[in-house]
């Protein structure tokens, strides 16, 4: 009963880590399951690919296999045409301190474990912005580490 039980788990654990493993997606994994997109460009975009940055009158194509599928697409108005927005989410956490203010009676920090989540909560924020207009890039903008 054991082993039959232990058999199951580590299946489910290695499909699981499998499935998560494979959604890790990368330029060079992008560009090896689509050269064809890939052979389209020109030298100095795939250049730009491999390095995993893009540029101003860079192709939805291009950025894609750049960047990859955005988290959300923001369709939009500028000027006379249809503008998309394609945004990319990161997220961050912040400090986690198990410590009450203070205790009632003495006026000194309490430590309680139970006083806040055991996993610090995780905020999304836009870390790349990339707005395409007639099929090419027309601004980007990206959060850089300090």
């Amino acid at each position: 009963m054991k082993r039959w039980f232990f058999v199951r788990a580590s299946t489910l654990g290695l499909a699981t880590a499998a499935i998560v493993l494979n959604s890790c997606s990368t330029p060079e994994t992008r560009i090896s399951e689509h050269p064809d997109l890939y052979q389209s460009l020109s030298p100095e975009d795939q250049a730009l690919v491999n390095q995993g940055q893009i540029r101003i009158g860079m192709s939805r194509p291009a950025v894609w296999l750049t960047w990859g599928s955005p988290d959300r697409r923001i369709i939009g108005n500028m000027g006379r045409g249809t503008t998309e927005t394609w945004v990319y989410t990161y997220y961050a956490s912040y400090p986690y301190y198990p410590y009450e203010p203070l205790d009632e009676y003495f006026g000194a920090p309490l430590y309680n474990p139970f006083c806040y989540s055991w996993f610090p909560p995780s905020i999304p924020y836009p870390g790349k912005l990339v707005t395409f207009a007639h099929g090419k890039a027309v601004s980007f903008q990206y959060v850089t580490s300090h």
